[in-house]
């Protein structure tokens, strides 16, 4: 086995939170993910060395390094604390559009509703 990565650096970090976020958001899957990641934001330090502990099985199925870069980052919470951010902020980015696009048909359909109430009532 090679030299465990138990440090990453500012620039692999912020390297690895944007692929991650990138990741997550494609997907569809940040809501869960922001939450998911909050609601376990007091196991992060266990989790990073959990993944350690794993780390022989992992490398048979990951890069080992991405893997070890993954289990550091989950370490520290500054990272921790930018990758929510981040998957937020690109979340309205790419989705941004199709949000403005639903929030157009749930009022049209709120509008025909109303109108179809209103004929009802007002016979």
């Amino acid at each position: 086995m090679k030299d465990l990565i138990v440090e990453i650096s500012p620039q692999k970090a912020g390297e690895r939170i944007e692929k991650i976020a990138k990741y997550i958001v494609e997907r569809h899957m940040a809501p869960a993910a922001i939450m998911g990641i909050e609601s376990l934001r007091p196991l992060h330090s266990i989790s990073s060395q959990f993944l350690y502990f794993v780390l022989p099985v992992a490398e048979i199925l990951f890069d080992s390094k991405g893997y070890q870069e993954f289990a550091a980052m989950l370490d520290n919470d500054e990272y921790v604390n930018m990758l929510v951010k981040r998957i937020d902020e690109l979340d309205e980015e790419m989705h941004r559009e199709e949000r403005k696009q639903a929030a157009i048909l749930r009022n049209r359909r709120r509008n025909k509703i109303k109108h179809w109430f209103s004929k009802i009532i007002h016979k």
